[in-house]
């Protein structure tokens, strides 16, 4: 069998004009995308094993998202120094290959990352998102209480089910760490929510981002997204947030290589991570 070399990419993409992450037949996917272009450049089914950090939904952005792939170690060595920018060249203004980096074999973008982080931005200016940020930010119609906003984000930090706020899928967990979530208000005035935990199920993130957002226009309590995670179904009365305004900004991994393989055993054997967003 030929030796074979596993790289990381580090990968941005609007993901307005995307199916989302994952591959599916006849739609736009920035695997999709990724995949063609990288066929196009090596040859078709050089490049193996492309696996994400977090697949993401359609319309949701990243700009620190995560893959490995694994290539013939001859070939990495031809197009080394190069490739980065014939990718460049041919890919689609919409995604961007920032990084291509040679990594060990056990490296796994899935499951040996021990954190993701998203950014939701949201603008209550009553004339709504600047037109250029249109894309990445949500308007919305009420005025929002920066205070009120970390009250109710503060009760859904820590390990919780998180069933109230997730698609269920069958066999998996809705058990989460969220290490951090809070809001910030920029000088421009767009409000930021910054979300981090050990993974997410799917919809959770947009699901959080919505029951905080009426609290934080005094709709609801703020004590109110917290006391939703006594459920162990999805809660209906919580409004996913439009995809939009979301975007994946970085995934963390350990800082020794050699704990690579440890951290995606630990991972597996508690959580099948299913898709984010």
């Amino acid at each position: 069998m030929d030796e074979r070399t596993r790289l990381r990419l580090d990968v941005s993409y609007d993901g307005t004009d995307f199916s989302g992450w994952a591959a599916q037949p006849g739609r736009r996917t920035v695997a999709g995308v990724l995949t063609e272009t990288l066929d196009l450049v090596l040859g078709a089914g050089t490049a193996t094993g492309l696996t994400v950090a977090g697949r993401t939904d359609a319309g949701v952005h990243a700009t620190g998202q995560v893959c490995h792939l694994d290539l013939p170690t001859e070939v990495w060595r031809q197009h080394d120094g190069r490739l980065l920018r014939r990718l460049a060249r041919l890919l689609p203004p919409d995604v961007r290959v920032r990084a291509m980096t040679e990594v060990p074999p056990d490296f796994d973008a899935r499951f040996s990352a021990t954190f993701r982080r998203y950014e939701y931005r949201v603008t209550d200016a009553p004339w709504g998102a600047e037109p250029l940020r249109r894309t990445d930010t949500l308007a919305w119609p009420k005025p929002l209480d920066l205070a009120a906003l970390n009250a109710a984000a503060a009760g859904l930090v820590g390990e919780h089910d998180f069933a109230a706020y997730c698609r269920r899928k069958e066999n998996a967990t809705t058990l989460r760490e969220v290490t951090r979530l809070d809001w910030r208000r920029e000088p421009d005035g767009i409000l930021v929510a910054t979300v981090q935990a050990d993974a997410f199920c799917q919809n959770m993130v947009r699901s959080l981002v919505g029951a905080m957002l009426v609290a934080g226009d005094g709709r609801r309590p703020v004590e109110w997204p917290s006391g939703l995670l006594s459920r162990r179904e999805r809660a209906s009365e919580v409004t996913v947030a439009p995809a939009h305004g979301l975007a994946l900004v970085e995934v963390g991994y350990p800082a020794d290589p050699a704990d690579y393989a440890r951290r995606a055993d630990l991972t597996r054997r508690l959580r099948v991570p299913v898709a984010e967003g």
